[in-house]
């Protein structure tokens, strides 16, 4: 199997906290379908942008995230951010893709995508496994060489 290859960059975040990221969205998902609601999907897709396409420190997601970590206990460990930045940007495309298939009431399409997003983020959460820089690996990279 090819190595991977994610970007990189100097900044670094507390994985705990991605990881409490990840929980907190798929628990968003789950809640948007549960009540019929898009707000939680919005709520979720203002979030993933704040985190792909800012400078903010934190997120409201990120944060909860962060004060949750800290009242846990959690040994803090940093990792990389670029690879996180590029996950956020493709989980902000999927929730909006999300958010339009639901707003057209095209709800077995949107489950679909939706599904895929909280598989994404499961493997984030409970295995530390990031899909951002599998596909950055094998669907962006080998269009820069």
């Amino acid at each position: 199997m090819r190595q991977l290859v994610c970007p990189i960059s100097t900044d670094k975040v507390d994985e705990k906290t991605t990881r409490i990221n990840a929980l907190i969205g798929i628990l968003l998902v789950i809640t948007s379908f549960a009540m019929n609601s898009s707000i939680f999907l919005i709520v979720l897709m203002a979030d993933f942008f704040m985190r792909a396409f800012t400078q903010l420190k934190y997120s409201p997601i990120s944060y909860v995230s962060y004060r949750l970590s800290n009242a846990l206990n959690l040994k803090e460990k940093q990792i990389a951010k670029a690879p996180k930045i590029f996950a956020a940007r493709l989980g902000f495309v999927m929730t909006m893709v999300i958010v339009g298939l639901f707003l057209a009431q095209l709800t077995t399409a949107a489950i679909i995508v939706s599904g895929l997003l909280m598989f994404f983020a499961s493997l984030e959460f409970a295995l530390g496994v990031c899909m951002g820089c599998i596909i950055y690996t094998y669907l962006v990279l080998p269009f820069y060489k």
